[in-house]
């Protein structure tokens, strides 16, 4: 059996698209992969961020922001696929809080991502974070990226995406703008050197 046919599991992967993908959903875009497995893929776009801010978002849906240090961050366009659904991704609570705190490990709805992270799509972490508590670090989107069974790899054959493991870092501590430059320099990269029809490093 060889290496190209063995299945790949990209959780807690980054995708770095390639200069050639010129979708404009994904143009540049640096994808947090979710979930990948046999049936498909889900990812959350990180450095395409909407013209919303925290603060209105939690005005839209009637709750007090109680985190100063969220109120002018971005809401995130985190793929084309139910951009009306809002998704957090975030350090699991166990971080962010003293173990005394913490009465329960996760929200409603939460998918715990082998490597660190947490995804969640219910309102309690909204509620969480406008009380001022909830986990320390967070990024939400509207939308969210997905694939079907096989799609996935069939793009990276044609050589549309790089791919590395994540580093939290770059989804919560690196300025926007240098989100995708920075998941380059995990592979050792920078984008001057790719061309459109380059493969993978």
């Amino acid at each position: 059996m060889s290496l190209d046919s063995a299945p790949i599991n990209l959780t807690h992967h980054f995708l770095i698209a390639m200069p050639g993908l010129m979708d404009e959903s994904f143009n540049r875009s640096v994808v947090y992969m979710c979930e990948h497995s046999d049936r498909g893929a889900l990812g959350l776009i990180i450095n395409k961020p909407s013209t919303l801010r925290m603060q209105e978002l939690f005005e839209k849906v009637e709750l007090h922001l109680g985190r100063s240090d969220l109120i002018e961050i971005p809401v995130f366009q985190g793929g084309p696929v139910h951009t009306e659904r809002g998704f957090v991704l975030h350090e699991p609570l166990s971080l962010s809080q003293p173990s005394s705190d913490v009465s329960e490990a996760t929200y409603a709805s939460t998918l715990t991502i082998p490597g660190g992270l947490e995804m969640t799509t219910s309102k309690d972490v909204l509620e969480a974070l406008s009380t001022g508590a909830g986990p320390k670090r967070v990024l939400i989107t509207l939308g969210y990226s997905a694939w079907a069974q096989g799609q996935l790899e069939s793009e990276l054959a044609e050589n549309s995406w790089l791919t590395v493991e994540a580093d939290p870092q770059v989804i919560f501590d690196t300025p926007i703008e240098q989100r995708y430059d920075r998941a380059l320099a995990l592979l050792g990269l920078q984008a001057w050197m790719l061309s459109p029809h380059a493969g993978h490093a």
